[in-house]
């Protein structure tokens, strides 16, 4: 899996009432104010998170991230 997308099944307080969570796994951490959260559960395997409010937010930007993300479990 490279990419997924949850509903808001577990929400923190300051995180908006209704979102689309976008999940993705990059070989780098992204610096983005975009991204919620990001951990490395392996050493270069870092996951984000992007919370997505509105559908304008599936931009050019989150997709070439997904697809960056694409890649690199094709490589592995």
């Amino acid at each position: 899996m490279f990419a997924m997308a949850s509903g808001p099944w577990r929400r923190k307080k300051d995180w908006p009432r209704q979102f689309m969570l976008v999940s993705f796994g990059l070989a780098h951490r992204l610096d983005s104010p975009r991204v919620a959260m990001a951990s490395e559960p392996y050493p270069c395997r870092w996951t984000h998170h992007v919370l997505v409010e509105q559908k304008e937010q599936i931009n050019a930007e989150l997709l070439s991230w997904i697809d960056e993300a694409y890649r690199l479990s094709a490589e592995k």
